[in-house]
């Protein structure tokens, strides 16, 4: 069991060091344990609800701690119960189910490519790469980088029909974006679905890496991180996803969804007048 107050990559530097596999590749994401079945967190092909047998909470309504199963805690991708109730309930503490001994998580394909060499892998190597992996495209915390300066990556990952892939493949081929139909990434998912790389369409839409709008901007390592030079505002950030979103539906029908919880401040999705 795990306290709601540990620093949650403290706790992925300790499983590894006990020989324990499970969430090796969510090492180096900033927070609290308390935090990850909330958005349920995920990385490199690992989430943590595939490891959660129990969160045990303060239920406000009821007055009560409870004992959460994970069928209760409603786990999605990059979502939860708690997350769509913030108000129902405080984590106090999870309780992970490892793998003493076990085989890394290596469904990851840039992290497979990264570890190519050396053949099986160590948890302690490939804490190290999904690390190297994180800062190259500046998802550690870092004072000396301004691209860190973020609240890592803004947009999930849309999960879409498999009409709505090949009527984005016959246009982008069409319009020169890609020369292939295999040139446009996507990943099927269990329930016959396909999810695309919001990064992939941002670019594709046509903003670039290290784009601004005043003090706010794209980071110029990674096209899902919305980064804060300074002086900005949150309304700011907020219009400058907007406009992203805006773009994205306009150029191809698919709708971007924030992956923080927006607090203060009224999620339009493209739609508003800042």
């Amino acid at each position: 069991m795990v306290a709601a107050g540990e620093p949650w990559d403290e706790v992925v530097a300790q499983t590894i060091q006990e020989g324990l596999a499970g969430v090796e590749c969510l090492s180096g994401i900033p927070g609290l344990a308390g935090a990850t079945p909330i958005q349920n967190v995920g990385a490199y092909g690992q989430e943590i609800s595939e490891v959660i047998t129990a969160v045990h909470v303060w239920d406000r309504r009821a007055g009560q701690r409870r004992v959460l199963t994970p069928s209760s805690c409603a786990f999605g991708y990059r979502d939860s119960a708690f997350k769509r109730d913030p108000e129902a309930a405080v984590v106090l503490a999870v309780e992970l189910q490892l793998r003493p001994g076990g085989d890394a998580t290596l469904r990851y394909a840039e992290l497979r490519r990264s570890l190519e060499q050396g053949g099986r892998p160590s948890l302690a190597r490939v804490r190290e790469h999904v690390l190297a992996l994180r800062r190259s495209k500046s998802m550690v915390l870092d004072a000396d980088d301004p691209n860190s300066r973020s609240a890592g990556s803004f947009f999930t990952n849309p999960v879409v029909a498999p009409s709505q892939v090949e009527a984005l493949v016959e246009q982008v081929v069409r319009e020169g974006v890609v020369d292939r139909a295999d040139a446009v990434p996507r990943h099927p998912t269990e329930d016959g679905r396909v999810k695309l790389p919001a990064a992939w369409l941002i670019e594709a839409a046509g903003f670039r890496k290290g784009d601004r709008r005043g003090a706010v901007g794209i980071s110029s390592r990674h096209a899902l991180a919305l980064v804060h030079h300074g002086g900005g505002r949150t309304g700011e950030l907020l219009a400058f996803a907007d406009e992203i979103t805006a773009r994205v539906r306009e150029r191809f029908g698919i709708e971007l969804q924030p992956e923080p919880v927006i607090v203060g401040e009224p999620w339009a999705g493209g739609a508003a007048k800042r």
